[in-house]
């Protein structure tokens, strides 16, 4: 693992991130967790890059994964966190590419997480995951997230709302 490291996404990863994220996606459909499409989440790196928000793993100079620090949430309000007023950032977009499940990446870049939002002077690491992404949620809590009272409700269109879970880790 010494051949990885974390760092903020570049205009000239966008193509290359954009499919190791399809990958997920195909991955995802394929277990029956269509909650990502051709549109969430690819259509927000541009933005997360100019931000300078979005960062990647990288291992041997191929991206493994990535994942999104922001500010706020919109459901950041929707359930109880343990301490509302706390400085928090919130982890979006987390993904890991599909052929490099299940080898510890996720963990690793949860901890460079961390550590990138102790940098900047917050208390809490927060997220949002869909019910039904129990892999994700199986994640978080082996790295000592804990579930947050309440559940946002993010209607997408007419047809669909995702419910989700807030996780939060205290830095």
């Amino acid at each position: 693992m010494e051949k990885m490291k974390i760092r903020l996404a570049e205009q000239q990863d966008l193509q290359k991130l954009k499919m190791v994220y399809k990958g997920i996606i195909e991955n995802m459909n394929r277990n029956q967790i269509g909650i990502w499409d051709d549109i969430y989440p690819c259509d927000f790196f541009e933005k997360d890059i100019k931000n300078r928000c979005l960062y990647i793993l990288e291992e041997c100079e191929q991206i493994v994964g990535a994942f999104a620090l922001s500010d706020s949430h919109s459901g950041e309000k929707a359930v109880e966190w343990r301490n509302q007023k706390a400085k928090a950032l919130y982890l979006d977009r987390f993904g890991v590419a599909v052929d490099h499940l299940k080898k510890g990446m996720g963990s690793f870049m949860l901890t460079g997480a961390k550590k990138i939002a102790r940098s900047k002077g917050v208390d809490w690491l927060r997220l949002f995951v869909v019910e039904i992404n129990q892999p994700a949620i199986n994640l978080y809590t082996k790295n000592g997230f804990k579930k947050a009272e309440g559940v946002y409700e993010e209607k997408i269109d007419e047809d669909l709302i995702l419910y989700e879970y807030g996780y939060e880790i205290e830095l």
